[in-house]
């Protein structure tokens, strides 16, 4: 099956076919390092790691390329280092260490490339010099804006009439501006903020806007034209719009990406998130309650194009599964090698993993491969377990599927060698009709909080004993 992805841009999902198979490449809007990000802003980045994941699993890790930027100037960042009376690069490199320390949490592998807005500004300058040139863009009292009427079909991804773009609550009103939706792409720096010489015979320093950050950090690392441009449908309108806007007309292209794919809005409990309704929670703050797998698996619970409601309820229910998953394969008898299944990895799973990221249908065939893995999983024969910890690797739950029996008293589970004993010591009371020894033995792993179901083994037919934790 081939892998079929969402186009906002053409509104329908087509078949992904990449510019060049041997170089796949994705760009990722980051980031804005000002202060520690939320948890809807993990959904974006949860979502794209698992997009990540696919692309190297079906071209090779060596040949995709993930671009996730840093927006490192921003009016934000500055007014947050004035309020904190720090250096704006003190601000914005600690604000980056804590959002990646959290979204590691999260099971998210780092992107190929982390380009910083701030290390791109001749890149940027350099686009803006060309639209200058090209009558996309004009000076006006030491700005230089886009000229938005200059391009026929601008407003073709987010699909929005011009008086609802012009009304848009993004976009700034200025007098100086030739029309209300044209958008800056550099403007004069005040006293104390960061500049850099200004481009298009501008005097003084000035700084870029936010949109040409993008566009120049994806043509430095990816090309006029790549293959996927992903972000929060928030980002739709103006920044996307906006990025394709310069893009095209610097480059004089068709297209800035071929495929662009957004995921949906997070609420809290049926609300959106605010501070003032007592429902904002940053990641980190999470963290602190829940493991970032319990995080990630109540992420991808939702298919990324659907509104999802973060609630205590669902927190809940993906922790049981979590630790469901962790506790088979800690109580496996040999481990699971990734070459066991590498490239061969065919089935219901992946298929439903390859139609536009169908995380909520991957994981119920999940499920179903959970439940032959825990049945066979002492028995080398079956391949059911390695194909359960590849499938939990290709969703980003990697430290599950390398869970093992070193990791049951540090993850707060019982010993599973003493579990392993203690049965293997009633099933011969058992045998010995020892029955008030097996009984002792039974309510002695009882107060371990183990559950043994006796059964028939599925191969030979001969009694065999399997255990649970009470609960999960």
């Amino acid at each position: 099956m081939e892998l079929r992805l969402y186009d906002t841009l053409t509104r329908e999902k087509r078949v992904f076919t990449p510019i060049d198979p041997a170089r796949v490449r994705m760009y990722v809007c980051g980031p804005t390092v000002y202060d520690f990000a939320h948890i809807g802003n993990a959904r974006p980045v949860i979502v794209f790691d698992v997009l990540f994941r696919l692309l190297r699993h079906l071209y090779g890790e060596k040949h995709v390329t993930y671009v996730r930027n840093i927006t490192d100037v921003d009016d934000k960042i500055n007014a947050r280092a004035a309020e904190r009376n720090i250096p704006i690069r003190e601000l914005t490199d600690g604000t980056y260490r804590n959002f990646k320390s959290d979204v590691e949490a999260l099971g998210c592998l780092p992107p190929t490339i982390e380009p910083r807005a701030t290390e791109h500004i001749e890149e940027m300058k350099t686009l803006i010099e060309r639209l200058v040139k090209s009558g996309n863009a004009y000076v006006a009292e030491d700005n230089v804006l886009f000229n938005v009427p200059s391009m026929p079909d601008y407003g073709k991804l987010s699909g929005r009439p011009l008086d609802e773009m012009i009304a848009g609550a993004r976009v700034e009103v200025a007098p100086y501006k030739k029309d209300p939706q044209d958008f800056v792409l550099w403007k004069p720096s005040k006293p104390g903020e960061p500049g850099w010489p200004s481009p298009a015979g501008i005097k003084g320093l000035g700084r870029p806007g936010w949109h040409i950050e993008c566009s120049a950090m994806a043509w430095k690392h990816l090309g006029e034209t790549f293959d996927i441009h992903g972000g929060g449908i928030d980002l739709v309108f103006p920044h996307h719009e906006n990025e394709i806007a310069q893009s095209r007309c610097a480059f004089h292209t068709g297209l800035m990406a071929n495929y662009w794919m957004h995921n949906g809005f997070l609420q809290v409990e049926g609300e959106k998130m605010s501070k003032s309704l007592g429902n904002f929670f940053t990641i980190h703050e999470l963290l602190a309650d829940w493991p970032g797998e319990v995080l990630r698996l109540n992420m991808l619970r939702t298919h990324y194009r659907q509104p999802i409601d973060w609630t205590l309820s669902g927190l809940k229910e993906s922790a049981e599964l979590v630790e469901k998953w962790r506790h088979t394969m800690i109580d496996s008898s040999f481990s699971c090698d990734e070459r066991v299944m590498k490239g061969t990895f065919k089935g219901r799973f992946i298929d439903v993993l390859l139609d536009d990221l169908n995380t909520p249908q991957a994981l119920t065939e999940l499920h179903k491969l959970h439940d032959w893995a825990r049945r066979f999983r002492n028995d080398k024969n079956h391949d059911d377990l390695p194909k359960f910890a590849i499938a939990l690797q290709l969703l980003g739950f990697a430290s599950v599927a390398d869970a093992d029996a070193t990791d049951a008293h540090k993850l707060g589970f019982v010993d599973a060698g003493r579990v392993k004993k203690l049965i293997n010591e009633r099933n011969a009371a058992r045998k010995a009709k020892k029955f008030a020894e097996s009984d002792r033995i039974r309510d002695e792993l009882a107060t371990m909080g183990v559950v043994l179901k006796d059964e028939k083994d599925p191969m030979t037919g001969e009694p065999m004993t399997t255990w649970e934790i009470a609960g999960r």
